[in-house]
């Protein structure tokens, strides 16, 4: 029973909980930022259309993910009933992000933010397009990962998107911008990724090109054996492959010695295989690295709970509870489940 709680957790906690921050931003940054966010639609070679979401990043200059406009036969934008086709494109295909150039364009740019200076559990809201609907959507989140790469690191949030939304700014709560949506793990209790603000910077004074033909497969559509570690964990952590796992994070952490990920992914298979000493290890380490690493915490405290150390429990689950309530609401509610009692009646038919 106690393995079957540990596992429906982990989806739990895995998944996409749209928790509001303790203090949402005030409706009218919202509004505000709304109006520098615009629905792209681009028209295929076969006839097809599609459609994502790009967010004003300089006078003129709209900033989505290339496999939004990829190969496309046309591009254009739309905002206020008004339609807009860019005069030039600048691309790093690899990081799966582009510039849209237009003339004329006279909406308000976003402020940027700083990407490296991020937190774990630091509240953020992303604003889009999910399933095209006709007017933008505000989905409200924290952060979850951050996963060091090229010089930057992406960011993993539980604030959720579906195909609409890609290119999505996702804001600070004092509305910077710090990424963009970009891509998400496959299967149930899906992880979302974001590439951050920093290359958006870098890509501003690249060359223009006319071209949306694509030059290079982005980072998170090579080989298995080419991603990144982050992605090459979820399979086995899926398919509850421990072994496959506890090797990935292994070669992660060789990589990457001070790497929190790294070390939970360590703890958590060794944890499912009951070696109980060396999970602890990892989650402690874990925590040294990125003290508000709540998936550590949390499998502290059922550990915790399976040996009866109620004491530290407790310590554990106090510490959630400055950091994020949520997490630590559905860790007591996993610990004490709320039993609930229905009353069952009879009605007997009129005859």
């Amino acid at each position: 029973m106690q393995n079957l709680i540990r596992s429906l957790l982990l989806i739990s906690f895995s998944s996409s909980v749209l928790a509001e921050p303790s203090t949402p931003p005030n409706p009218e940054l919202t509004y505000k930022l709304k109006a520098s966010v615009v629905k792209v639609h681009v028209s295929t070679k076969t006839g097809g259309h599609g459609v994502g979401t790009g967010v004003l990043v300089g006078k003129d200059l709209v900033a989505t993910n290339c496999h939004v406009v990829a190969n496309a036969a046309g591009v254009s934008i739309t905002k206020f009933g008004n339609s807009y086709a860019p005069i030039a494109l600048k691309a790093d295909w690899k990081h799966d992000l582009c510039l849209l150039t237009f003339q004329y364009l006279e909406i308000n740019p976003v402020e940027l933010g700083d990407s490296e200076t991020l937190k774990y559990e630091q509240a953020i809201f992303s604003i889009g397009f999910p399933g095209g609907p006709p007017k933008p959507q505000v989905t409200y989140g924290n952060i979850k990962a951050l996963y060091p790469l090229d010089d930057s690191q992406i960011v993993r949030t539980d604030a959720s998107f579906i195909m609409g939304a890609s290119g999505s700014p996702v804001f600070s709560s004092d509305g910077k911008l710090i990424a963009l949506s970009t891509f998400k793990s496959p299967g149930r209790g899906a992880y979302y990724y974001n590439i951050p603000v920093k290359w958006v910077k870098a890509l501003i004074d690249a060359p223009e090109t006319t071209s949306t033909a694509t030059t290079t497969a982005p980072f998170w559509d090579s080989t298995e054996d080419g991603h990144p570690y982050f992605m090459r964990v979820i399979l086995p952590l899926q398919n509850q492959a421990w072994a496959d796992l506890t090797r990935i994070a292994t070669l992660w952490l060789a990589d990457q010695p001070n790497n929190a990920e790294a070390h939970y992914y360590l703890g958590l298979a060794a944890e499912k295989t009951n070696n109980l000493g060396v999970a602890k290890q990892h989650f402690e380490q874990a925590l040294k690295v990125e003290p508000q690493h709540t998936a550590s915490l949390v499998e502290l405290a059922l550990m915790a709970n399976t040996t009866g150390n109620e004491n530290e429990v407790n310590r554990l689950q106090l510490a959630l509870e400055n950091i994020n309530s949520d997490v630590a609401n559905e860790l007591n509610e996993t610990i004490h489940p709320t039993i609930i009692k229905q009353n069952t009646a009879t009605t007997e038919g009129t005859k």
